[in-house]
């Protein structure tokens, strides 16, 4: 033991040093796998954002008036379009593995602009209400895209997010996981003969048998979605045709079965989505505005999604000019939503950044192939449809251990704060409770009524207060960002506490060397578009 009476005994437990970078990470953002196992993987990536895309549709097309042949064009348009954001995000917006697809988000806004008294014409065919909807909703995308695209590309948001630390990360990237809670279990529980044994076959799979099989154990890491989606799509298959639902009711039936979802006869074999689809997109100011308040929402959460996946990349922090670069481009893809009509707006897809965690793959390159299979089985159609018909349980499922791992990384940031102090407590603990309770409230308010607690004559302005509210990660995000910007900041224990000194090489891109290798421009185009 060292002289001076005051130091710690040798064999006195050491706590886990803070790491910038995550380890044991069989892939990094810069360092692709083989190509063999790059498609499979990618091909995985595709899989997962499939369930969104399905999910969304579904619960839109419907009540918009359309039928299965609407539903799967609107489900081909929503992969195009993801193919072409994903693809820009990895060139030139933040650089990460970031997969951007279909929102849930913009739904609730979505469905507000559907229920609007002007289309419930009784003089209007399905087909023409359809289009009558969609080009609403196409217009209100392509005003709120400039939302995004302002405060990205002028560096707005990177004034913004210079004031994040550790601290205010947590509940934000925490919730962008954890708050979407609703989305797994009870999705499982809805057809529990098939989702349940998904989700005890992918835990078997990912956790316990890499310990089992020494050999094989990257692989179990890396096809684990792969594996326990076809043993259980062929055993519900098996349920399906073996008459197991003959008898059930409509519902069981729509959920449980494999030949239900009503997309492969609906699905051309090739279309290839375009812009203005669905004719001349209509504008109205007051859903434009609720629009805009939904992709500010969507901005919020997406800022926790870039950092976690980030994080899963084993990358270094993202600094605030490339977070704002990425949300730039994200309103570009928001622009192309509009454009195309894809019923909903875009952002960072929440599951494929768990299944970086889950893969221990966070290559650019294998995100940038699944955009590749998303473009093409959007315009295969048929092909295309034969994945989107997979059981709704299944991928809820998924949801549940994804989530989970965008939830964790969230909590893992606490590695860089003190945890014995009160401030950090309040802030943590304040944060997280209100970002449960009051969506919990919002939400349950609505499930209960059929309309929010803001309930006023003017639709758009009831969104505006809404839609925000009754998202766990914006609750969460801001409160936290607001408490840890204003409650004795200035305190050099503070900013200790608060974690900030981590972070402090990263406000700016050449604080530190790493960034350029992580998030520069390629084609040596930062010499004319800088990072500062």
């Amino acid at each position: 033991m060292a002289g001076g009476g005051g130091g710690a005994k040798a064999d006195e437990p050491a706590p886990h040093p803070p790491k910038d970078q995550l380890l044991g990470i069989y892939y990094c953002l810069t360092s692709p796998p083989t190509w063999p196992e790059a498609i499979l993987l990618g091909f995985q990536h595709y899989l997962v954002m499939l369930g969104t895309a399905v999910i969304i549709s579904t619960a839109l097309v419907p009540q918009m008036g359309g039928g299965n042949e609407e539903k799967a064009k609107v489900i081909q348009t929503l992969l195009f379009v993801a193919g072409l954001n994903t693809l820009l995000q990895s060139l030139f917006g933040s650089r990460l593995p970031a997969v951007i697809g279909g929102s849930y988000t913009f739904v609730p806004t979505t469905i507000s602009i559907i229920l609007a008294s002007r289309f419930s014409s009784s003089t209007d065919t399905p087909d023409q209400k359809f289009k009558k909807t969609m080009r609403a909703i196409q217009g209100s995308l392509i005003v709120a895209s400039t939302l995004q695209i302002v405060l990205g590309f002028s560096g707005l948001w990177r004034n913004v997010t210079r004031f994040l630390s550790p601290l205010s990360a947590v509940p934000l990237v925490a919730l962008v996981g954890f708050g979407l809670y609703e989305l797994g279990f009870p999705g499982v529980a809805k057809c529990v003969e098939i989702g349940l044994p998904e989700l005890i076959i992918l835990v078997f799979i990912s956790q316990y048998l890499p310990h089992v099989i020494r050999k094989g154990e990257r692989h179990c890491h890396y096809f684990a979605v792969i594996f326990a989606v076809v043993i259980v799509w062929i055993y519900a298959h098996l349920l399906t045709v073996g008459g197991a639902y003959n008898g059930a009711a409509p519902k069981t039936q729509n959920t449980c079965r494999t030949d239900r979802a009503g997309l492969i006869a609906g699905a051309p074999w090739i279309r290839v989505p375009y812009p203005f689809q669905w004719g001349t997109p209509s504008f109205d100011a007051g859903e434009a505005f609720a629009m805009m308040m939904a992709s500010f929402v969507a901005l919020v959460e997406s800022t926790g999604g870039f950092m976690a996946v980030a994080r899963y990349s084993s990358a270094t922090h993202t600094p605030p000019s490339i977070l704002s670069r990425g949300v730039g481009w994200q309103g570009v893809g928001i622009l192309l939503s509009g454009l195309f009509g894809t019923g909903t707006g875009s952002s960072v897809s929440i599951e494929n950044a768990g299944l970086l965690g889950l893969t221990r793959v966070g290559s650019r390159r294998v995100v940038q192939i699944s955009a590749g299979f998303m473009i093409f089985f959007s315009i295969l159609g048929k092909f295309g449809a034969v994945f989107a018909s997979i059981p709704a349980p299944i991928f809820a499922a998924l949801y549940c251990l994804l989530f989970a791992y965008v939830g964790a990384v969230g909590l893992s940031f606490l590695q860089f704060c003190n945890l014995n102090s009160f401030r950090t407590k309040f802030i943590l603990g304040f944060s997280i409770f209100m970002g449960l309770s009051v969506p919990q409230y919002f939400n349950e308010y609505t499930a209960v009524n059929g309309y929010g607690p803001v309930h006023t004559g003017a639709r758009w302005f009831n969104d505006i207060i809404n839609v925000p509210f009754s998202s766990e990660a914006f609750v969460a995000g801001i409160l936290a960002y607001f408490l840890d910007n204003t409650l004795h900041r200035k305190d050099s224990t503070v900013r200790k506490d608060r974690g900030r000194h981590w972070w402090d090489k990263y406000r700016t891109f050449k604080g530190d060397s790493r960034s350029e290798e992580f998030y520069a421009l390629p084609f040596n185009l930062n010499k004319y578009f800088p990072s500062v």
